[in-house]
This record gives structure tokens, C-alpha cells and sequence, in this order.
């Protein structure tokens, strides 16, 4: 069981590569998180199916989505870490959020508070994916941090050969989202009581 004082955020990639940029990214997030937070990766987004609302019944849903629903709604917040295809999010990470955004009203990531980051070896550090999100995030009713902006660019030049974030810089940003996130969570937790 956590203190009071940890926070849980589940870290979501939006990629299936095995050696993603953003997976590596929220791994950096992981082992570089601040004090009070503690980040959880999930791994089941390839198990989840395409989304189907005639499957979203409590006789039919899989389990999949089950898990996942239950992981954001045990989680304090999410981070989600999204690579840019075709100026826009990876349908994986797409489908993920619908499954997760039902039932509505009382889906898991209504009130949700997240923070969104990207990396991509391009020069845009996957903006555009990320303003893609955050209309998602709008849908769903979601608090997403609005600074610090997360965008990794240049990625594959901040990581070594074994995925390990190595620029400094990175890494505070990092650290900063986290900090921005935790306070957020916890402002809003004050408010809701």
C-alpha cells in the first residue's frame, strides 16, 4: 500500500516497437521520478482488441479492458508518452482511450488528471500527436497538465545504445512533468473533498 504522499501514475506508450523511443522515454520517467511518485508501466496494449461497443457488456467485455480500466481508475493519474503517425496519435493508443472512455458518463478517465510527452527523432518532438490528444483528453473530460510541454525531438541523440536516457536536460523535463503532474493530482484531490 502507498503512503499518503505517494502518488501512483500509470505510464502509457502509445507504441508497439520493441525498442520505442516513448516506451524508453517512460522508462526514463520511471527511474527518474521525483520524490511522491511513483511510475507504473503498462504492457497490455497489443491484448487489447479493436474497440467495439457490442463487446462492451459485463457478460462480453474481455478481459483486457477490464484490466485497463481498472489500472487508470486505481492510478492517481496517467502519463502517456505518444509517438507521431500521420500528424496525429497510433491507432493503438487510440483504441485504448475509447475502451477507456466508456461506459460514459463514469468512464475512469472522466476527472482523470494526465500529463502527455512524446519523443521522435524529427524536429517537432511529436506536437502535433500531442495536440491530438489533448482534443481527446477534452472528449473524455480529462485534466491534462498544460506546462510543461514534453516534446523530445531529436530523440534518438538523448537515449544510448541500450534505450537509456542520457541528456540531462530530458530528464529534468522529465522530472518537471511529474513535479506539475503530482501537484495538479493533488490540488484537484482537494477540491473534490
Amino acid at each position: 500500500m502507498n503512503s499518503p504522499e505517494e502518488l501512483t501514475i500509470l505510464a502509457i506508450s502509445g507504441s508497439l516497437r520493441a525498442n520505442s523511443l516513448n516506451t524508453a522515454l517512460l522508462a526514463a520517467a520511471q527511474k527518474h521520478a521525483p520524490t511522491g511518485v511513483r511510475v507504473e508501466l503498462y504492457e497490455g496494449l497489443t491484448d487489447l482488441p479493436p474497440f467495439n461497443d457490442d463487446l462492451d457488456t459485463p457478460q462480453t467485455v474481455p478481459a483486457s479492458v477490464t484490466e485497463l480500466r481498472s489500472l487508470i481508475g486505481d492510478a492517481d493519474g496517467l502519463l502517456i508518452a505518444t509517438p507521431e503517425y500521420n500528424y496525429s496519435v497510433p491507432g493503438v493508443l487510440k483504441n485504448a482511450l475509447d475502451w477507456a472512455s466508456r461506459p460514459n458518463p463514469g468512464a475512469v478517465l472522466d476527472g482523470k488528471d494526465v500529463a502527455i510527452t512524446g519523443a521522435s527523432p524529427g524536429n517537432f518532438g511529436t506536437s502535433r500527436a500531442q495536440m491530438a490528444l489533448r482534443q481527446i483528453f477534452l472528449a473524455t473530460r480529462s485534466n491534462v497538465v498544460v506546462s510543461p510541454e514534453t516534446l523530445v525531438f531529436a530523440a534518438h541523440q538523448r537515449f544510448d545504445e541500450g534505450g537509456n536516457l542520457i541528456d540531462d536536460g530530458t530528464v529534468s523535463l522529465l522530472r518537471s512533468t511529474l513535479e506539475v503532474l503530482r501537484a495538479q493530482i493533488l490540488r484537484n484531490r482537494g477540491k473534490r473533498r
